[in-house]
């Protein structure tokens, strides 16, 4: 199978943590996000080539749906084992994930995120990583 699809995400299990916040997978298994997020309340821009995760909760903040921002190395037989979802974005494409949350592909590979926790019905989650580290961010809205 390609690893090159976009894959509809499943409802997954979350827990938030005093460490991070950990995902449940359908197969069972589990993954840290490590960390106390950043708080954004506008446009997230990754630096170029990162990872780019977006977890977006239900309103009781123990399930929600995890895709992936064009994620190449997950094959898409994997990703529906998960139950993680993905999105392919050619540059200067722009698509809206879920009601509220919508990433933009700009050139030199990098993502710009933007989200309004309101309209999504729950808290929204961007991971940034590679393989050196890892950045957690929240998106709240503005006081």
């Amino acid at each position: 199978m390609s690893a090159r699809n976009d894959v509809a995400p499943s409802t997954l299990g979350v827990e938030l943590r005093e460490e991070g916040v950990v995902v449940e997978y359908l197969d069972g298994r589990t993954t840290l996000y490590r960390g106390v997020p950043q708080k954004v309340t506008d446009t997230l821009r990754t630096g170029p080539g990162k990872e780019t995760h977006i977890l977006v909760t239900d309103p009781t903040e123990t399930e929600g749906v995890l895709m992936y921002v064009n994620d190449l190395k997950t094959h898409d037989d994997i990703l529906e084992q998960s139950g993680v979802g993905r999105v392919i974005l050619n540059p200067d494409e722009e698509e809206e994930l879920f009601p509220g949350v919508t990433v933009h592909r700009t050139g030199g590979m990098r993502n710009e995120v933007a989200a309004d926790p309101e309209v999504a019905r729950g808290r929204v989650f961007v991971f940034v990583e590679d393989d050196w580290g890892e950045q957690s961010y929240e998106f709240v809205a503005e006081d």
